[in-house]
């Protein structure tokens, strides 16, 4: 049977076409589905491959039309193991679909069923003002350093690579850690929930193609870290001291004190509309502290 017969076939055996509410809700799920897996890999390598598959399939179908056979084999072979081979090239982006679903806002319920949610904000808050200062110190000396902020997504295969520390944060801590020739100053320092939970880590590397190379091992380090999670990254540069934050892909440079602590707090600490709650004096606070 040719290939537009087989065609012909599939659409014989539908008797009728009808349209209802769960087919809607079908529609948009898939398109949703769709949706967001371009907007995934649409910047990265992933993307190239996608084009790769299309072109495949175009061919496939060039090749159905022109019924040749030993092709058709070979192209039916591949196809009828796409889905392994899709998990097999697009593995870590499936993975980074399998996070961002698990990143739900439910999980802050724990944080209220604890009872502690302002002191792990207050615990935050100090970090964030020791970072801070301990930063613009080794920007103003040209230290360079690497310094994770984790926020819900749990980054326990970047800490294994590491040293223990689990301490509070202060500025004389990580000046030590990031001082020049030190053991750990070449790696990534973690801080969960306010505490150094370790240092010398090793971070992921960015894929993107479009990083200048200007940029260091440090700034591509912090980049590929915020490409894989939702973790905020402090960059001091060792050549300039230029103080740099990669969230989410994206390198934001030039920043002073003040600002790396604003945009921390920001992130760090939930925003309640409530602007008399604990978390919105606290936000204050902490954004009103000076040196």
């Amino acid at each position: 049977m040719t290939f537009f017969g087989n065609i012909a076939e599939f659409f014989s055996k539908i008797p009728s076409l009808s349209f209802g509410v769960t087919d809607f809700l079908d529609i948009c799920l898939v398109a949703f589905i769709i949706y967001n897996a371009i907007k995934l890999i649409r910047e990265t390598r992933a993307f190239q491959l996608v084009k790769g598959l299309l072109l495949l399939g175009a061919g496939y179908l060039i090749i159905g039309m022109l019924e040749m056979q030993a092709s058709s084999y070979i192209f039916r072979f591949v196809f009828q193991n796409i889905f392994i081979i899709l998990i097999i090239l697009f593995q870590q982006e499936i993975r980074q679909i399998l996070e961002r679903v698990g990143k739900s806002k439910f999980t802050n319920i724990s944080l209220l069923l604890k009872g502690n949610r302002v002191a792990q904000e207050e615990t935050v808050g100090n970090a964030v003002i020791e970072i801070a200062k301990a930063v613009q110190r080794m920007s103003d000396s040209k230290t360079g350093s690497l310094i994770v902020m984790e926020k819900e997504m749990l980054l326990g295969d970047v800490i294994k690579t590491g040293k223990s520390i689990d301490a509070f944060v202060t500025h004389e801590l990580i000046g030590n850690i990031f001082f020049p020739n030190s053991p750990l100053h070449d790696g990534a320092a973690v801080v969960r929930n306010g505490r150094l939970l370790c240092a010398g880590c090793v971070l992921p590397l960015t894929k993107s193609d479009e990083v200048s190379s200007d940029l260091g091992t440090r700034h591509r380090a912090a980049l590929g870290m915020s490409e894989q999670s939702d973790a905020m990254v402090i960059v001091t540069s060792e050549e300039t001291g230029i103080i740099s934050v990669a969230f989410k892909g994206e390198l934001i440079r030039g920043l002073n004190e003040a600002e790396l602590r604003e945009k921390l707090l920001n992130y760090l600490i939930d925003a309640v509309p409530d602007k008399d709650s604990d978390s919105g004096m606290l936000k204050k606070l902490f954004k009103g502290w000076k040196k």
